[in-house]
């Protein structure tokens, strides 16, 4: 009874805090961090301490594997390069100039239990990401924290593996790397088998609750058995979300994938705010461990310190560079813009026969099958071009990618598994706290005042608008496609629903088709006729909602438009779907 009462307020408190933060200004994340330390010194609260697995093993998989799925994989893609190097190149330098900053600092650490703690204090947290949302920056800054928060927990969490292992033996360089690289691609292996089953498996369930809960297990069905072979757990929950968030809309049908949207985020909401409470909540019993051990706090203030501006330091070092390069390859890429577009003229003026050419003095030809692929692959590279030139990334997003790099739940949670024997260990859990808390707590709360202060490239609302208006061009030519003239020859609008529920009178139907009809309907009372007609009409506009769709997804793979614009598109589909469904449901009941 007990435990259910906590359970029952902890609940009313997160609800509270989210209601009330954004009236206090300061992201809900925080304000639980602080209720929790507040909370964690209260002569009537008890010691709290959660078992660091249940965290890793039973928390982090879910969250990772929601954020992945929304992920827009052709963002992601597009900066992977970037992401990875965040990820795991600068978590890697991290952990080691941290290594061996705190052996020298503390007493009988030595490297190994130095590369530990500094692996534990070099993973960032998926919460900037939710306070940048809101700050309205670029998407691709949104993409970049998002992306690297995603796989950076992997990174540290292996590195931590390794070092543990070697403060008790001796461990090679090439074994830590043979172990990374092996945790990564088992868990890469296993998430996108379990990403293809569950789409495949799901696609055969026609009730969305049941569908629902099946989506719950996916993250574990990733992150258990790769843990067990030796692989990274997040990274197998992160790879499944990613083909569940690829495959959903081809798969899925509306009504699941709203299912889905809805309940997972009120899932985000309790995960994440409960670790967050947690982490304030453990305070207190950490802080009495140091006494315990004659630590002192004052050391372990001091300690975190340096190790907070050693790694903002670290990355502002590592990205300073990164965005230059960033530009170079994009000013490279304006360069050979011209010759794709020549490319891509002469490709679609190919069609799908076979193209011939001359090269080194030779005549070659392409085969149709391989010239649709080449086409692809240019429209892509085009896109690309012309995504990195609309938004480039300059010093100013690169202050706001530095100084969202803050610690969360994961530092904490990660010290929390340091072997008992560890010399200072309660010392360097409180240190991991101290680093996580603060960077939280001045990182987040200041990060909305500093993205006012550089100023980065923010979304442009007309820019969105006319690329939105664009696209319901083109699908408006779906929709007309997919019908015949009317009988006046002009062509054929998008069909619609009236406003009694049937559907529109334009509805794109040849004269044959149409006299056939005509005929049919004859024969039938009015009452059935007009059901009849109502049917057929909706019937053939589901036709035109699934080639619209179909449409979208090529656009999609293409990357010619934005992700927000193509979600809101297919968004905008499945809302008529589920609305024409909804209507046959009330005739038929």
């Amino acid at each position: 009874m007990e435990l259910l009462i906590i359970g029952v307020l902890g609940m009313l408190g997160i609800a509270g805090a989210s209601l009330i933060a954004p009236k206090l200004r300061i992201p809900a994340p925080l304000l639980l961090v602080l209720v929790g330390i507040v909370l964690s010194f209260m002569p009537f609260v008890a010691d709290f301490e959660m078992d660091p697995e249940w965290i890793l093993a039973g928390i982090l998989p879910p969250l990772l594997y929601s954020a992945s799925v929304s992920m827009p994989t052709v963002d992601f893609r597009r900066e992977f390069k970037t992401i990875s190097g965040l990820s795991v190149v600068l978590v890697v330098v991290s952990a080691v100039v941290l290594g061996f900053l705190f052996s020298w600092l503390i007493p009988g650490l030595g490297i190994a239990g130095g590369i530990a703690l500094g692996a534990i204090l070099s993973p960032t947290d998926a919460v900037a990401t939710t306070i940048v949302k809101r700050a309205g920056v670029s998407p691709r800054i949104v993409t970049v924290l998002e992306g690297e928060s995603l796989l950076n927990d992997a990174t540290a969490l292996v590195l931590l593996r390794s070092a543990i292992a070697a403060s008790a033996a001796s461990v090679s360089l090439w074994g830590v790397l043979g172990d990374f690289v092996w945790a990564v691609l088992i868990a890469a292996a296993i998430g996108f088998a379990i990403g293809i089953l569950n789409l495949v498996v799901r696609s055969r369930v026609k009730d969305a609750t049941v569908n629902t809960v099946i989506s719950f297990t996916v993250p574990f069905l990733a992150s258990l058995p790769a843990e067990a072979l030796g692989g990274s757990g997040l990274v197998a929950a992160v790879v499944a979300g990613l083909v569940t968030g690829m495959g959903s809309v081809k798969f899925l049908n509306p009504q699941h994938r709203i299912s889905d949207e809805q309940n997972w985020r009120t899932v985000e909401l309790l995960l994440e705010s409960t670790v967050f409470l947690v982490m304030g909540l453990e305070l207190s019993k950490i802080v009495g461990d140091v006494q315990r051990d004659g630590a002192g706090v004052w050391t372990a203030v001091g300690l975190a310190a340096i190790g907070l501006v050693t790694v903002t330091l670290l990355r502002a070092l590592y990205v300073a560079p990164l965005i230059a390069s960033l530009g170079r390859n994009q000013k490279r890429g304006e360069k050979i813009k011209p010759t794709l577009d020549r490319l891509q003229s002469r490709l679609d003026d190919a069609g799908d026969g076979e193209l011939e050419f001359e090269r080194d003095g030779q005549s070659r030809t392409v085969s149709g099958r391989r010239l649709s692929q080449l086409r692809g692959r240019v429209q892509r590279k085009s896109a690309d071009i012309d995504y990195f030139a609309k938004k480039p990334l300059g010093w100013r997003e690169g202050t706001v990618v530095t100084w969202a790099g803050m610690r969360g739940v994961v530092t904490l949670a990660a010290a929390q598994t340091l072997p008992a024997d560890t010399p200072s260990r309660s010392l360097l859990i409180l240190v991991a706290f101290i680093v996580a808390g603060a960077s939280l707590l001045l990182q987040g709360g200041t990060l909305p005042w500093v993205v006012r202060l550089v100023r980065p490239a923010a979304p442009d609302p007309q820019e969105d608008a006319a690329e939105r208006a664009e696209l319901r061009d083109l699908l408006r030519e779906v929709a007309e496609a997919n019908g015949a003239p009317r009988r006046d020859g002009a062509p054929q609008p998008e069909v619609a629903d009236a406003p009694d529920g049937t559907a529109g009178a334009g509805t794109p139907l040849d004269r044959d088709e149409e006299e056939e009809e005509a005929e049919l309907l004859g024969a039938l009372d009015p009452e059935t006729a007009a059901r009849e007609e109502r049917m057929f009409r909706r019937s053939l506009r589901k036709d035109i909602l699934l080639a619209q769709r179909e449409f979208l997804l090529a656009l999609r793979q293409e990357g010619r438009f934005s992700s927000a614009t193509l979600s809101h598109a297919l968004a905008t589909l499945d809302a008529e779907q589920i609305a024409l469904e909804m209507r046959e449901e009330a005739e038929g009941s």
